[in-house]
Formats: C-alpha cells, structure tokens, sequence
C-alpha cells in the first residue's frame, strides 16, 4: 500500500472514530437535555396524545380536552367559561406553552407527574393517569365580580380571612384560554398586541398606587407603636398640612370635612390625608416600611400558588416623600391580592393565614396527593386590640364615611375607599380603590375583599373608590355571605 493511500485510510477512520464518539456522547450525555427541550416537538406529541387532567371550581371541572381533528396533536385543551375563570387557570397551548394554574401542575396534569405511578408503571414506563387541581374558588363570589367590574379594566380578589383560601380572582378585560389552545397564532398576536393588556392578571401581578387603602397600614403602625393608643384619640395634625421641607401644601377632597387634629376614625371617615400624612412622618419610613412588611409588602415570593408581582413600600426617602407614601402615593404600590391580605388579617383579629387558591390535588381517583387546606401558617400582623380598633373605625367609614356603597343588610362591613393619582401631575384618570370584609350577623361567615378600577367610562369627577370599586366589592360579599 502506498503512502498515499495509507494515509487517507488512517485520516478516514480518525474522521469515523471522531463521529462515534460524538454520537456517544450526544445519545449518553445530552440526549436528555435534547429531550427536555422546549423546542423538541416529540414532547408536545406525547403531552397531547392523551386528555388532560382537569382543574376543578366547586366539584365541576372548568376544562377538558377535545381531539383534534387532524395534525400530529390528538388533544387540545378546552376551558369552560374561559374568559370568566382566565385569571385562575392561565392557559395550557400546544404551542405557546402554559401559565399559572396550567403551568405550575402541567406534569400533574398531563400525568407525568412521579406521584401519580404505581409500582408497574414505573417498571413498564406507562404514562399514568392524569391528576387533578382543585381549586378554593367560589363559582358565585366569581362572576359576581366578574358580572360587576363589566366592561371595566380593573381586578378584584375575594379571600376567607379565617382559612386563607381565596374565593375569587377575576381581572378586566378577559380574554378566552381556549383562542390560545386552539394554536391560532393571528389569535396569539391580537391578544399579545391589544393595549388593553387582556392576558395581564392584575389581581395578582399588576402593583400600582393604592392611594387611601394604604392608610390602614399607616394606622395600624401608628396603633401598634403607641403614637395613639385608640382610633378615638386626636391627633396631633394641622390642616392644610405642609409637606416637610417644602413649600407645596397637601390639602384634602372635602375642604368641608372635619381633619384638624382628628382622630383616626375620623380621618379614615373622611379619608383625610392631613393625618396620615403627619402620620408617616411622624412614625417614620422605617417604622412605616416595618408595618407594611408585616402585611406582605416587599416580598419576592408570594406564592398563592401562582407567583404574584410583589406590592412596594419604598426606602431611603425625604419627609416629604415619607409623607405622600402615608397617603399611598410616592412610591408605594400594591396589589388587590395585597389589599385584601390588609383587610383579611384586620378581619382576623390580626392574623393573616396565608392566602391560596388550590385547595388540593388528586390522582384520577380522587386520592388526595396534597392538601393545601390544611396549612395553618399564619402569622400575627397586629394585636387584637389593634385589630378590633381598626374594625370599628371601618366600619364607620361604611356605615357613615365615603364607603355606603358597600353597606349589606344583615351584615357588619367594614371598609376603606381609595382614589390614587395616575400620571404625572394627576394628568390622567385616577386609580378607585376599596378594600374591606363583611361579617354575617346570623352564622358568622367572613369575607375580605379588595377592588380596583384602573379605568371605566365614569367622567373624571365621579371617579371614587366608592362609586365605582365598593358596589363591586359589595356584590362580591353578598355573594360569599350567601353560601
């Protein structure tokens, strides 16, 4: 054999060998990355070869899946009511993946889940049955907000202060998951372009100003420190009052209303931001900022189980900063999942259990995996005297202050209206706020509740939190009374 030769051969079989190796190494080392990969198409085949598990609101299951009528997907999900239920279940693609409720028990759900394998169908590699979610939404508590906040955009959230389990979560405009199973990416794109942000959940991931809800926190700082030692003691708070170390005077709505040196009952009456403002600073940010953790401000991981975008109490300010965030401005921004905590926690006597909306998950038989009702993880924000103070004074704000849309025959309602600047300057339509709870004088049942209105067809001047937020809030009580 020639030189030649001999080399090609020797120079062939390295190039052969260097092929092996990297075939070994792609099958051995990366082939489970390979088939892990969003981009791998085989595992959407297998997901949707067979029907989903389903995720269950009050025994009736809210989706299904339906076969398809040609392609590689035998399955697509289908939802029940789905522009009611969106802000709960998330959608569930073949294409464009799937959020909340479909996302965080997508194994369970497609049955992929370890827990859902008996002894055989792990020997055997059998795809197990799919598991189901059942949720702690109430059906009526859930188009009853659903039905109220009507065309507008906004959000509103219903929890049980005495279990943590959330009754409803409902955020407008909707939009329909079964649009995004069905794959349509014109679909997609309209929903993904519309300004009105449709598939945005603002009961859980859209923080903004909460203006004078905020001043609950602000009072129950100011109660727990002994600044005060009752709702009914006077405070020490000029009117107009005169952000520190400016010029600019802070007034209130009602240049009529009583908010010289009031008490706090009074100044949650007539929501007088004079007092909380003095309040803040007063108290100052770190004490403020303390209180407001205490709720739930700040934290990164408020899981319900679906993440929620955290609500802000910021730092390192000027008094005068310190004082507009007494009246739930500056930098201060929150949830209606973080307002309701505020007034849960107030409901229950001080403590907040842990909001959540997955009461458990099963197998396909109904054997309980995990109970999530049975948590008892709660924690103590303010004391009960606190507590009970708190109560009455919103009370009066219901029964003879700026929250009367809310009242409830046969019930006690305490609550607490909120209008927030939206622009620069105020420049565009203000934010209406309510939060509160409501208590059936007959079999004791509680709800809290918190209301946002970012935006209807109301003029400018007849924005409130009680014109438009406490009627939706009011609808959403009765209907958790009523069960």
């Amino acid at each position: 054999m020639n030189k030649t030769i001999r080399r090609a051969s020797v120079f062939t079989l390295l190039l052969v060998l260097a092929l092996l190796v990297r075939a070994t190494w792609v099958q051995f080392y990366e082939g489970q990355a390979l088939a892990d990969s969003k981009d791998n198409r085989r595992n959407a085949i297998e997901q949707y070869a067979y029907p989903l598990g389903n995720i269950i609101v009050a025994g009736d299951a809210i989706t299904g899946s339906a076969q398809t009528k040609g392609g590689d997907l035998k399955y697509k999900r289908t939802y029940t009511d789905g522009s009611l239920y969106s802000a709960v279940t998330g959608y569930s693609s073949q294409v464009f993946g799937a959020t909340q409720l479909e996302g965080i028990y997508q194994n369970l759900l497609d049955g992929t889940d370890n827990r859902l394998k008996n002894p055989l169908d792990t020997v055997t590699g059998k795809r197990a049955d799919p598991g189901d979610v059942v949720t702690t939404i109430d059906p009526d508590v859930q188009k009853a907000a659903y039905e109220a906040l009507g065309d507008k955009k906004g959000a509103a959230v219903a929890i049980d202060p005495k279990t943590g389990k959330i009754l409803g979560v409902v955020s407008t405009p909707s939009y329909d998951p079964s649009v995004i199973s069905a794959g349509d990416s014109d679909a997609w794109t309209k929903l993904t372009k519309d300004p009105e942000k449709p598939m945005t959940n603002r009961a859980l991931r859209q923080p903004l100003p909460p203006g004078s809800t905020f001043k609950l926190v602000v009072a129950a700082a100011a109660l727990e420190d002994g600044l005060y030692s009752s709702v009914d003691t006077k405070t020490d708070s000029e009117n107009p009052y005169t952000l520190p170390g400016t010029t600019r005077v802070l007034e209130n709505e009602s240049k009529s209303a009583p908010c010289e040196n009031a008490t706090i009952r009074v100044a949650l009456q007539y929501s007088c931001n004079n007092v909380f403002a003095k309040m803040a600073v007063d108290l100052g940010q770190d004490k403020l900022k303390a209180m407001a953790e205490k709720f739930g401000f700040n934290d990164k991981s408020q899981d319900v189980p679906v993440r929620a975008y955290e609500s802000v109490y910021p730092s390192d300010m000027e008094k005068s900063s310190t004082a507009l965030t007494g009246i739930g401005q500056f930098d201060v921004t929150a949830t209606p999942l973080q307002m309701a905590m505020v007034s849960a926690a107030i409901a229950n006597g001080g403590k907040l259990v842990s909001p959540h909306m997955v009461s458990q998950i099963s197998d396909s038989d109904g054997n309980v995996l995990e109970n999530y009702d049975d948590s008892t993880d709660s924690k103590e924000i303010v004391s009960s005297s606190t507590a009970e103070q708190l109560q009455s004074a919103m009370q009066t704000v219901v029964e003879e202050g700026t929250g009367t849309n809310a009242q409830i025959s046969g019930a006690t309602v305490g609550g607490k209206t909120g209008t927030a600047q939206h622009g620069e300057n105020n420049s565009k339509t203000p934010y209406a706020w309510f939060t509160s709870y409501a208590k059936d004088d007959s079999s004791g049942k509680e709800v809290a509740v918190a209301v946002l209105v970012e935006q209807s067809n109301a003029a400018r001047s007849e924005v409130s939190g009680n014109g438009l937020a406490a009627p939706v809030a009011k609808a959403m009580m009765q209907a958790a009374l009523k069960n």
